[in-house]
């Protein structure tokens, strides 16, 4: 059973590399969707992240105490083109502190406090609908995200905590079930005759 949409990596990729990155808004727009695809955050977590939230933690960029559903506080590894893609559009904007994005004029300058939730949406639509793909919110860069980590090896544990699900099945869910009669469970018995 498939529980929504998601992106295959080629597909993730090109939405990744669809901002036009000579402008400002196109590498703010680079970042949430780095941020989306390598986080797994809501586009609500999206927008409402602050630079005080970027740390590093044990050798690594992580997002932390990140505020969730039902207040749930949780802390998010980050891979580094992630930090990378905030890092560039953060320096052309000239941004250190407060909320990470906001909104860019007609004139390409940094304006406002903050993105809204409903302008990540709109983003990720027009995007996702330039390259020929139907019906993509960010909420499905967010079960882009468990699939490509589940099938890069990831433990569905570490999935689940990235995600901050109560609920194991609630992760699961986001991976569909699919049967892979190439690398099947009985291959890793270690048993033999």
């Amino acid at each position: 059973m498939r529980s929504g949409n998601w992106l295959v990596k080629h597909q993730a990729q090109q939405l990744l590399n669809a901002p036009d990155t000579a402008t400002l808004k196109g590498l703010r727009d680079r970042a949430i969707l780095a941020l989306l695809l390598g986080c797994g955050l809501r586009r609500t977590e999206a927008a409402g992240l602050t630079f005080d939230r970027i740390q590093q933690r044990d050798g690594r960029w992580v997002l932390v105490d990140i505020l969730g559903k039902r207040n749930k506080v949780r802390s998010v590894p980050m891979p580094a083109w992630t930090k990378a893609a905030i890092d560039e559009y953060a320096s052309h904007a000239e941004l250190r502190e407060g909320n990470v994005f906001r909104p860019v004029n007609k004139g390409g300058r940094s304006t406002g406090e903050r993105m809204t939730e409903q302008a990540i949406y709109n983003m990720v639509v027009e995007y996702a609908q330039a390259l020929g793909f139907a019906k993509v919110a960010p909420h499905d860069l967010r079960r882009t995200f468990a699939k490509l980590a589940h099938k890069g090896g990831s433990g569905l544990d570490q999935i689940q905590l990235s995600l901050g699900h109560s609920s194991i099945q609630t992760t699961e869910r986001y991976l569909g079930t699919e049967q892979d009669l190439t690398d099947a469970p009985c291959d890793h018995l270690g048993l033999r005759l």
